[in-house]
């Protein structure tokens, strides 16, 4: 049983439902970004997504491709989120830690798939969110990063119809994430009433927990959300505020807010 699938269990017991939150690595700099994650299990935040900054990104809004281009002008790479995260395992290693990004700086960067896996095996990864990867690839990073013990999360969206949806949670474990409206993160809000039937068609075909993401900005949303789903996730209003410059206090205050909405729900 993963981190995850402990998460989980935990909160099915608990009668809750999960709230998940991203914050990219190195966003606005290395140090500010582990003050940030640091304090989020305290915060109320359930599973930990953590961006790993690209040049290229596809399904990023204008608010995190932002965050992505501060966390590259501060050193961010794929090391440097490694090193984030073995910071934060020296202080907690029970909250789920996803990482989230793209296919390209795993596989370009020296020593490729299987130096990564390791690598993130060692620092504490327990799942992995690679949006460019179909399950037609899933030899090229889904199947081993499982054989590595670590979750391999796929998105479902909208346009993802009965026949394709077996292909997408053939090989996804830990949970599944659903994108709730066509477009990038940061987009329109999310619509409690059109989610909930496709959580439950998505959570009868896979077996696992469905998370829902993009579109939620407000605890009254995340509430919303998460009365439908078994839990939801917050981007792009987060990272808005530490784009801003806010405090670390001021941000954290705001993910506690969004996370007594979910729990409620």
């Amino acid at each position: 049983m993963t981190r995850i699938d402990a998460t989980f269990a935990r909160l099915r017991e608990q009668g809750r439902k999960a709230f998940v939150t991203y914050t990219m690595a190195s966003d606005p700099d290395p140090e500010t970004s582990f003050q940030i994650m640091r304090g989020l299990p305290g915060a109320g935040v359930d599973i930990i997504e953590l961006g790993m900054p690209f040049t290229d990104p596809m399904a990023d809004g204008p608010t995190i491709q932002a965050a992505g281009q501060r966390a590259l002008a501060a050193g961010g790479s794929v090391s440097q989120t490694l090193d984030i995260l073995r910071r934060f395992r020296a202080e907690d290693n029970e909250t789920p830690v996803v990482l989230m990004g793209y296919y390209n700086p795993i596989y370009a960067r020296n020593g490729g798939v299987d130096r990564f896996l390791a690598e993130a095996a060692e620092a504490g990864v327990d799942g992995l969110i690679v949006v460019d990867l179909p399950p037609e690839e899933d030899s090229e990073l889904c199947l081993p990063a499982q054989a590595a013990g670590i979750n391999f999360i796929r998105l479902a969206t909208p346009t993802t119809d009965d026949r394709r949806l077996p292909a997408v949670v053939r090989n996804t474990s830990g949970f599944v994430y659903y994108v709730s409206v066509t477009g990038i993160t940061g987009g329109p809000a999310a619509n409690a009433a059109e989610v909930g039937p496709e959580v439950a068609r998505i959570r009868a075909a896979s077996g696992l927990p469905v998370v829902v993401g993009f579109g939620i900005s407000t605890p009254e949303a995340a509430e919303a959300i998460a009365g439908v789903a078994d839990g939801c996730v917050v981007g792009s209003a987060i990272v808005k505020l530490i784009g801003e410059g806010k405090p670390v206090a001021e941000v954290l205050d705001f993910v506690r807010d969004l996370a007594d909405g979910a729990h409620r729900g």
